[in-house]
């Protein structure tokens, strides 16, 4: 019997491998969850050694993590509804369905692992960072073009609430992110945000300019 007759399937390298890795990761977390997903479940299910898991993944947490924000939607998926009310509903109803599904428990799980780890901590907060914030500049840019914000009103603390507040909502309230609770969010605290003048700080009072320096003496 020759070498080939054991394979069960042709050898996969490389962004093919990285894809059946990645979705194994993600059927592993809606079946058994976080707490019991093991590396060896992952490489089963991929028809996958354990060795290449282990070749671009340190950990269970780095695997996951990479499986997560794969589910994150992208700029281009958030509905173009015609108004930036409607852009942001749209944007935290899908942020919100990503964070109730399997995806949302494996965060949980991640921030627990990753608080005696700051590298990792760090890396966990950079990703959901950069991926929240290119999601709501995207529909602040479409706000600009039609001329319902100026672009100043563009700014790196507005960027961040919304996701801000569905964490906060996920991670800390016994309840899920209904319809309502995102209406809340847009219509009592994003809408009338972006829409406000920019924060600009004040000018000096008078008398307030610090003296030149006094030259010295040679």
């Amino acid at each position: 019997m020759t070498t080939a007759d054991h394979r069960t399937s042709p050898r996969r390298r490389g962004d093919v491998l990285v894809r059946a890795i990645l979705a194994a990761t993600l059927t592993e977390l809606r079946e058994r969850g976080y707490a019991a997903l093991t590396m060896d479940a992952v490489a089963r299910r991929a028809g996958a050694s354990k060795a290449s898991l282990y070749r671009r993944w340190d950990s269970r947490a780095a695997l996951v993590m990479d499986a997560v924000y794969e589910l994150a939607p992208s700029p281009g998926q958030v509905p173009d509804t015609g108004d930036l009310r409607g852009d942001l509903l749209a944007a935290l109803r899908q942020s919100a369905a990503v964070l109730e599904g399997p995806a949302g428990a494996a965060l949980r799980g991640m921030l627990a692992e990753a608080l005696p780890e700051p590298g990792r901590a760090r890396e966990l907060r950079a990703r959901s960072r950069g991926t929240n914030r290119a999601l709501m500049a995207e529909v602040l840019r479409r706000a600009v073009e039609r001329g319902e914000i100026p672009p100043g009103a563009v700014t790196g603390p507005r960027l961040e609430v919304g996701a801000a507040m569905l964490r906060n909502h996920y991670l800390f309230h016994n309840e899920p992110l209904g319809e309502n609770v995102l209406v809340g969010m847009v219509d009592d605290v994003l809408l009338p945000l972006c829409r406000a003048e920019p924060h600009r700080p004040p000018p000096p009072l008078p008398g307030s300019q610090p003296r030149p320096a006094r030259p010295g003496v040679g």
